[in-house]
């Protein structure tokens, strides 16, 4: 029998049934559990071992442990996770993706699918007619099973028999008996093969079907399978390419996680070899030395204790490594642009709703602590550094009698507008593009009240800031100590915002906040009958009468809105969406 091209693209026929099997069961699965997944894998990385257990978790039920880095390296991105967390992780999704070679060891091998793989696709057709959608999930769940074990059925028959093909069995035997050589040619002959199918599963049920056809010995499978663990990473390496560094980080971490992996376990090839030879005879097989029909589940175990190992030895190392490649990726500096860009949004995020969520958030802070903070700041004419330190207000308020001479609707323009747009653009395709639980969707709410309210607080405060510039320069003292009285007011809640945001144990700084709140209210009163009393006593004219009047009220209503900000983003509190209405502004 002659192995020509119609047999070859029968072969590429069967890989491409068996991927296709294979994704259909993972993308069911990601919508059964992907959530839950994601939300597991967003919170339970507190430490290493626990990083670990999750990355095994995920990748044992996913049945994918390229699905699994995608989102480590997408969660990154967003800084859900730290590095340390992301590389462990990743140690437990390379030891998850030794299931699947054992799925297609015993069911593929062991036992015949093939008889029941075609009643399974029409039972799990059934279920795509209804409904629900967790039955539809189901029902592509059990089709992507079947079809995945009918594609490894065909692999099977699309390999050509050795018997029949003595030829093949010549041709292999020049690259098989280099030694060593043959070794480190069979390793990148799986880390290509992995790289071209973007499938280690895949990659790894062709080498299982090559062992039990007789092409290939053990040792050179063995080599294969170590090829694939470095050919795996490299799916994620290209999705990181166009992310941040966080991600480039975690990628970065998982190539040299596993290659360091792959270095230690050529030194020991041989030896470790031998043992899993006696280990599969101690459990009643014959030797994958003697027997090719043994080899699919001596590899199988060499692949699984491999990665245990790997793990067992690395987790020590994982802050070593995370140093290694912080050292190898320098966090990127942004540069300074005419018109500031948002910082952490960008379309990666959008893959799923907690990196969005949560680059929506980061991206919010970010605008507070950086341009909303130094807008009012300077519309007080004082600066940033004063505000945080341990001067009292009212000293940094005689001290600062110089105007800052700052346009803060060029501020607006160039540090705020296009962020703030971006936040809402983002938020909306967020709420638009997923179902999102209750809490997902009021945090969505929270963050875009928040922005609203920032925005707001730069409205009040631009009039205001020409106000304190023009009375500045004034020799009414009566008015200098009304604004001053302002601005000491605003100080004081920026420097207990930034307490509350900074400070670990921020509880005793959140009742400071909420006592400026309802002292702002009380103040109404007062003030309005201190300004009264300035006018009837003939103290000031009537031009500052009626500027003071109008920032009475936009300084209370910016420290309220001050405070609310710190609340949505800061505190998480629950009281402060039923002021909100969702129209955009545009001061």
């Amino acid at each position: 029998m002659e192995y020509g091209f119609a047999e070859i693209l029968r072969l590429i026929g069967s890989l491409g049934l068996f991927l296709f099997g294979m994704k259909v069961m993972s993308d069911a699965l990601m919508n059964l559990a992907g959530k839950k997944m994601r939300s597991i894998l967003a919170t339970m990385t507190s430490n290493r071992f626990l990083g670990i257990s999750t990355g095994f978790l995920i990748t044992s039920i996913i049945q994918s442990s390229s699905a699994t880095t995608l989102m480590v390296v997408s969660f990154s991105n967003a800084s859900l996770l730290t590095l340390t967390e992301s590389i462990s992780v990743i140690m437990g999704a390379n030891i998850g993706t030794t299931i699947t070679a054992w799925l297609i060891t015993i069911l593929g091998f062991k036992v015949s699918m093939s008889s029941i793989a075609l009643p399974l696709v029409g039972f799990g057709f059934l279920f795509t007619f209804s409904k629900k959608e967790n039955l539809k999930n189901w029902g592509g769940f059990i089709i992507g099973f079947a079809l995945l074990f009918i594609g490894l059925q065909f692999l099977k028959e699309a390999m050509p028999n050795i018997n029949e093909n003595p030829e093949i069995l010549e041709f292999l035997k020049t690259y098989t008996d280099l030694g060593f050589w043959s070794v480190l040619l069979f390793l990148l002959i799986g880390t290509v093969l992995t790289v071209v199918i973007q499938s280690s599963s895949a990659t790894m049920a062709l080498t299982l079907i090559m062992t039990a056809q007789g092409w290939i010995p053990f040792e050179m499978a063995a080599a294969m399978v170590l090829g694939e663990n470095i050919g795996t990473t490299i799916t994620a390496n290209i999705a990181a390419l166009v992310a941040n560094f966080n991600a480039k980080r975690t990628a970065r971490a998982h190539l040299i996680f596993n290659v360091i992996g792959v270095l230690w376990m050529l030194i020991l090839f041989y030896p470790f070899l031998k043992m899993i030879d006696w280990l599969v005879i101690q459990s009643g097989s014959e030797s994958p030395f003697m027997n090719a029909m043994a080899i699919p589940v001596a590899i199988s175990l060499f692949h699984t204790i491999f990665n245990i190992l790997n793990t067992f030895l690395l987790v020590w190392f994982v802050k070593p490594i995370a140093r290694i490649v912080e050292k190898v990726i320098p966090e990127r500096i942004v540069e300074d642009k005419s018109i500031e860009e948002p910082k952490y949004l960008n379309e990666k995020v959008l893959r799923y709703p907690e990196t969005a969520i949560s680059s929506l958030e980061q991206e919010s802070k970010y605008l507070y602590e950086h341009a909303v903070f130094e807008i009012v700041a300077h519309a007080l004419s004082v600066h940033r550094t004063d505000i945080v330190s341990d001067i009292k207000p009212k000293k940094i308020v005689k001290s600062a009698t110089e105007d800052l001479e700052v346009n803060i609707r060029d501020l607006y323009l160039t540090k705020v507008k296009k962020i703030y747009g971006e936040i809402i653009r983002y938020a909306s395709n967020t709420q638009s593009s997923f179902k999102l639980g209750q809490e997902q969707n009021k945090r969505i709410l929270e963050i875009k009240l928040a922005n609203r309210n920032m925005v707001e607080v730069i409205r009040n405060v631009e009039d205001f800031g020409r106000n304190v510039s023009q009375y500045l320069k004034s020799e009414n003292k009566h008015i200098i100590k009304e604004y001053d009285r302002f601005r000491k007011m605003i100080i004081r809640v920026l420097r207990v915002i930034y307490l509350f945001r900074t400070e670990e144990e921020n509880e005793i700084h959140y009742q400071k906040l909420m006592g400026i709140r309802n002292k702002a209210k009380e103040n109404i009163s007062i003030g309005n009958i201190r300004i009264d009393d300035l006018i009837r006593k003939d103290l000031i004219t009537v031009d500052m009468a009626s500027s003071l009047a109008n920032d009475h009220d936009y300084v209370n209503d910016l420290v309220n809105r001050l405070i609310v900000v710190a609340e949505l983003l800061y505190g998480r509190k629950d009281s402060l969406l039923e002021n909100g209405d969702e129209k955009p502004i545009e001061p």
